[in-house]
């Protein structure tokens, strides 16, 4: 059987990523060249969650698992897809609720058990751009994410189950207005991931999809910056 595969991840790039405040720096530095050395070596300094990256359940809950702690089948995982660009175009500070989630399975029937609930918001056409994380005068950022009873109606129904988890194309699953992280800490309450700054989701199906999540697996890390694919269904 002939499965697609399309790549959901940014390229890494110092000169474009778009650093969550107070992350550390982004460097990439020649270590060694071909012309020089023989061979071609660089150095490369980020965060955990710096650039597409997924966040274990670690990230915050304590004892919880961290990278090294997963397994394979915790990065793989049936996806679905929520398109709600025009509604966060229109405020973004939009956060998704249970009735539009409701309103999403009346349309492309009931999200799979256990699966990686993505929302869309149009935010990966910013990455790059001082847009991106919507500051205002105060410093207050502005993105739309997950509301808490939907995150709950997904708990609760299974939906995310104990080893699902959310994705977005935004920095995480919370609103940028509300600095408690209180969506992430649900997230995370189980053994579910949360995959974030996610690219090219024009090409992921609103159903029918799996999400594949690679990476370096540290031992003890909150996530890893990743190379995130879906893997379309056949036709």
């Amino acid at each position: 059987m002939q499965l697609d595969l399309v790549s959901l991840s940014h390229v890494a790039d110092p000169a474009t990523v778009c650093l969550y405040p107070g992350d550390p720096a982004f460097t990439v530095d020649t270590v060694a060249t071909i012309a020089r050395d023989g061979f071609r070596l660089r150095y490369v300094r980020q965060g955990e969650h710096t650039g597409t990256h997924w966040s274990a359940p670690g990230h915050f809950t304590e004892g919880a698992a961290l990278a090294d702690d997963l397994e394979v089948g915790d990065l793989f995982r049936p996806a679905v897809k929520i398109d709600v660009r025009d509604r966060c175009a229109a405020d973004p500070d939009f956060t998704l609720s249970r009735a539009d989630l409701r309103a999403w399975e009346d349309r492309h029937g009931p999200i799979p058990p256990e699966s990686f609930v993505v929302l869309w918001t149009g935010w990966d056409a910013r990455w790059g751009t001082e847009a991106y994380y919507g500051r205002d005068t105060d410093g207050t950022l502005h993105q739309p994410g997950f509301g808490l009873d939907a995150v709950r109606w997904l708990i609760e129904t299974g939906r995310l189950g104990r080893r699902g988890g959310t994705g977005t194309d935004t920095f995480g699953p919370d609103p940028g207005v509300d600095p408690t992280y209180a969506v992430s800490r649900l997230v995370h309450r189980e053994h579910r991931l949360s995959l974030e700054v996610l690219a090219n989701l024009a090409a992921l199906p609103p159903t029918g999809a799996w999400i594949l999540c690679g990476g370096q697996i540290v031992r003890g890390g909150a996530g890893s910056p990743g190379i995130v694919y879906g893997v379309l269904p056949p036709g």
